[in-house]
């Protein structure tokens, strides 16, 4: 082996490590993946950097723009929200129907904000259906997931895929040419989750929107201050309460006024009663020294907020949110939202204590006390918020902009026919349809850039260049050609079946757009080196890297659902494995058969 390849492969080992590790984000990775590239003299400045031109990564970009622009409609809570009269009357059928609208708009919208919108859309189709959210969730997540695999837009890994084979001097894939495919995954996939999924599913009480709530009994307090206390003539923010206990006061009650969420340079006056978030053991212990009464709440006094001044909200940090990555304190959480966190739920634990140091994750869930004239801005006109998180109200759910929803649907049939006739390439044809929304007033500039993933983008450029180094130094075809060497008697159907069963177990491990990028190059190269069409191993590289079923990290939606759903580690595997062997079998057996070699 040379040494270009074996820097290469060294840069492939290491990148492969850090997407595991998950230490460091998947952009800044990228970016490391370009600059040792381009120093170690394996790819020239020019190949480094053409990742950031390429139609495939600014393909994407423009669909990022494009699904916002669909989904700012309110047009998919819309239609699913019909279906909470379904769920009541035939369950099944409800499931069903759920399945199939989550699948069809995915085929056309990248599935993580589809599964955004719908995580509140879903827990309140699950509480007007006397169900749990945990049975839902889940087929949501996975049915966005077998949407993606019908067309090339479906998901970002379906066109950084058909990006390298057009840097590999390939034909692209193009719009439907995987549809007949994934349409046999969809119906099959669905079919395992309604007659078998759902019964491996768990069916958990704690997974309803008063979980959280009724975790916190012990850390919600009332004290009143004494006339002898040495908090008396005190500002919060200076008092022992803040200073010593690290305690957020959601509320201050004095001579019959009532301050919610009060500022910190507030005065603290004797016989001010407080309502706290706190170790409430920690303040018994303390209350002789603080001259304070404590009375701890109940479960009806935390929940019944008879003011109307505050109200008890759960909010889910969705993937690439700018809360992802920080604590509540760095993004000045209270100050920006008036809101005081109560717990968050992350992962499989609730935490309670040093809310605003806790780094956040996609997925994990907050409980907030929010100041209602805040959640009645945001429910007037919740287009305009750009919230970083999601609301899992009834009132997270965006009304339906008929109007709005025509224009942007009239706009998106023309890119998807211009780009699927040839009329224009595909990249064109979605930077046009930006400019129409724009143009329209279907979204702002502002909204424009919001819209954009740019951790994926950085992230496509990267996989990009590593693919240019994989076939410069030679790496890929060495590779190929040991896999030939050693599975060449067994033909090329299980040759494409081992480089499935590879890409999935991968993408179960780190970023599926990153799996791609690694096994992409193999494939092209194992084909040349059986001298067959590589069409049908880049569909089997595309189908693997977005099935990703068997853990909560392999997958951004399944991430995202993690713990609003209340799941546990082995909830996916417990589902995930039987769909993973399905969709290997099926399309070991199918992809020849579409894709003849």
């Amino acid at each position: 082996m040379e040494s270009q390849a074996i820097i290469t492969l060294l840069v492939v080992l290491g990148a492969t490590i850090l997407f595991i590790s998950e230490k460091l984000s998947i952009d800044l990775i990228a970016l490391m993946i370009i600059g040792a590239l381009v120093l170690s003299g394996v790819i020239t400045p020019e190949e480094g950097l053409a990742g950031f031109s390429n139609p495939a990564t600014l393909t994407v970009a423009f669909m990022f723009v494009i699904s916002a622009a669909i989904l700012k409609t309110g047009s998919l809570q819309y239609v699913t929200g019909l279906l909470t009269k379904t769920f009541r009357n035939h369950y099944q059928r409800g499931v069903i129907l759920l399945m199939l609208v989550v699948s069809a708009v995915s085929a056309f919208i990248n599935n993580t904000p589809v599964v955004a919108v719908m995580i509140p859309v879903t827990m309140q189709i699950a509480k007007n259906a006397n169900r749990t959210a945990s049975k839902l969730l889940i087929p949501v997540s996975y049915a966005s997931i077998f949407g993606g695999t019908c067309t090339l837009i479906g998901t970002s890994t379906n066109i950084l895929i058909s990006g390298i084979a057009e840097q590999n001097g390939l034909e692209p894939i193009s719009m439907f040419q995987m549809t007949p495919m994934g349409a046999c995954l969809v119906l099959v996939g669905s079919l395992f989750m309604i007659f078998i999924g759902q019964r491996l599913l768990p069916s958990r009480t704690e997974n309803n929107e008063d979980a959280l709530e009724e975790s916190l009994i012990d850390y919600l307090a009332e004290i009143e201050i004494l006339a002898e206390s040495e908090l008396a003539d005190v500002s919060i923010l200076a008092s022992p309460l803040v200073r010593e206990m690290d305690m957020e006061i959601l509320e201050l009650r004095r001579d019959g006024t009532t301050m919610t969420l009060p500022q910190g340079d507030t005065m603290l006056r004797p016989f001010d009663v407080l309502k706290v978030r706190c170790d409430v053991g920690k303040i018994k212990r303390m209350k002789d020294q603080l001259k304070v009464r404590v009375m701890p709440f109940t479960d009806d006094d935390e929940i019944d907020d008879s003011g109307g001044r505050s109200s008890f909200v759960e909010l889910v940090i969705p993937t690439n949110s700018e809360l992802e990555g920080k604590t509540l304190r760095q993004f000045d959480f209270r100050r920006r939202y008036r809101s005081a966190p109560l717990a968050i739920r992350q992962r499989e634990e609730v935490v309670h204590d040093h809310l605003l140091n806790v780094k956040l994750q996609a997925g994990d869930v907050i409980l907030v006390e929010m100041k209602n004239h805040f959640l009645e801005q945001w429910r007037s006109n919740p287009r305009e918020q750009n919230l970083p998180f999601i609301v899992l109200t009834e009132e997270g759910i965006q009304s339906f902009d008929r109007k709005r929803f025509w224009i942007v649907i009239l706009i998106t049939l023309g890119v998807i026919i211009t780009a699927s006739t040839g009329m224009m390439s595909i990249v064109i044809s979605t930077l046009l349809g930006v400019v129409l929304m724009v143009l329209t007033g279907c979204l702002n500039m502002k909204e424009v850039y919001r819209a954009v993933q740019w951790k994926i983008v950085f992230l496509l450029a990267g996989a990009l260049s590593l693919g240019v180094a994989m076939q410069n130094s030679g790496l890929a075809e060495t590779i190929a050609s040991g896999i030939v060497e050693h599975f060449y008697q067994w033909g090329p159907v299980a040759i494409l079946s081992g480089i499935y069963l590879l890409t999935s177990l991968m993408t179960e491990m780190m970023s599926n757009n990153a799996t791609a990028a690694l096994v992409a190059p193999l494939a092209i190269a194992t084909a040349v080196e059986l001298d067959l069409s590589p069409t049908p191993f880049l569909i089997a590289t595309m189908i693997a890297a977005s099935a990703s079923f068997m853990t909560p990290i392999g997958y951004q939606t399944n991430t995202m659902i993690y713990s609003a759903g209340g799941y546990r580690f082995r909830d996916f595997i417990k589902v995930g494995v039987w769909l993973n062997l399905l969709f290997w079998i099926l399309s070991t057996l199918l992809i020849p058969y579409f894709f003849p070699f």
